[in-house]
């Protein structure tokens, strides 16, 4: 029964191990390989539509969707100009079937699901008051996040842990013959495996996300420096903030030193397409 189970859970594992490029690498480099292998990209995409459709039931119900249809406008206008560059990370991306929405929220956020559901709440636009360039340097990273299939690769690395965590205290279980020595480990498997594989890899997400961003804002015909400026804003609001090894984002003076690296990389992207008669101002 123990080896069947080890056998068992090492399949799974090795499956869950396959390695894969989601993206083309752009001007940025981004060429990490990820582990996927333990949930389908189908699987990610129809688990974030169903959420994404009941955020959207549920904040139509309460009239907080989309509460100012002038705003609404300009944010899917942003938007539609940086989803016409997907194309270089990724072509399948241009015929996802992308949805753009604002809601009314006092939380400074916005995402972007996997399959190209997008919410910006008002927090963001009405505390930071972003300029164009800014907002889309916003949009961009979600959008990225997106492109990147950093929700498939979450959900993989959950599935991961939680097979192995049930595992372990089943093995535990079955050689001690104690149910409490079982869940004694599973408890502290969860904390060991929360550090080690949920936050790092979150971090180098968002690092991720802020290079491709910066590409897409950049073709798309946006000043990449707004990323700056978006968290120096960002920045302003103050309030407490976890220790960065503790987060699951870079602390705002390590994104802003790595977005300052990365400008110089997509500056000849954003010249050219400021360039009179180019595909990004022709669409404005």
């Amino acid at each position: 029964m123990k080896n069947t189970l080890l056998a068992l859970l090492l399949a799974l594992l090795l499956a869950g191990c396959a390695t894969t490029q989601t993206t083309n690498s752009g001007a940025v480099g981004v060429d990490r390989k990820q582990y996927v292998g333990l949930v389908s990209e189908e699987e990610a995409v129809q688990q974030s539509a169903l959420a994404y459709q009941q955020v959207v039931k549920d904040a139509e119900a309460k009239k907080l969707l989309n509460p100012d249809s002038t705003e609404t406008k300009r944010v899917r206008a942003i938007g539609q100009r940086l989803i016409a560059q997907v194309g270089v990370f990724r072509e399948d991306a241009l015929n996802w079937d992308w949805q753009i929405n604002v809601m009314e929220s006092e939380e400074v956020n916005a995402y972007c699901m996997a399959g190209g559901k997008i919410m910006v709440y008002t927090g963001l636009l009405d505390k930071i008051k972003p300029s164009d360039d800014e907002l889309a340097a916003v949009m961009g990273h979600e959008i990225s996040h997106a492109l990147r299939e950093h929700v498939r690769e979450q959900m993989s690395r959950a599935k991961a842990q939680q097979y192995g965590l049930l595992g372990l205290a089943a093995i535990i279980g079955i050689s001690t013959k104690s149910t409490d020595n079982a869940m004694a480990g599973l408890a502290v498997g969860g904390t060991l495996a929360t550090v080690a594989l949920t936050l790092p890899n979150s971090r180098t997400a968002e690092n991720e996300a802020d290079g491709m961003g910066l590409e897409l804002m950049a073709r798309a015909g946006y000043d990449p420096n707004a990323a700056l400026t978006l968290w120096q804003k960002m920045n302003s609001l103050g309030g407490a903030k976890p220790a960065e090894f503790l987060s699951t984002h870079p602390s705002d003076q390590t994104r802003m030193d790595n977005i300052k690296g990365l400008i110089p990389k997509v500056m000849p992207l954003y010249d050219e397409a400021k360039r009179p008669g180019s595909v990004s101002q022709k669409k404005k």
